[in-house]
């Protein structure tokens, strides 16, 4: 799933992103580390991966949508 980076804090290495549809989704510290960033700048498109029913899915992996 494609999604728009929004906030990132790099201290704890959590944030969140953008839905497609504009509902934020927060991610935690080992989320964004399964992806092997460095660094995430609001508006950089990403890819993430949820895990979960649909109601309470939580972001497991954050990296860089390359085309």
């Amino acid at each position: 799933m494609q999604a728009t980076a929004y906030t990132y804090d790099p201290e704890t290495r959590s944030g969140q992103v953008l839905l497609d549809d504009g509902t934020p989704m927060p991610f935690d510290g080992p989320a964004f580390e399964a992806g092997g960033l460095r660094l995430l700048r609001p508006g950089q498109r990403v890819r993430i991966e949820l895990e979960g029913p649909p109601e309470s899915a939580r972001i497991t992996l954050v990296t860089l949508q390359t085309f």
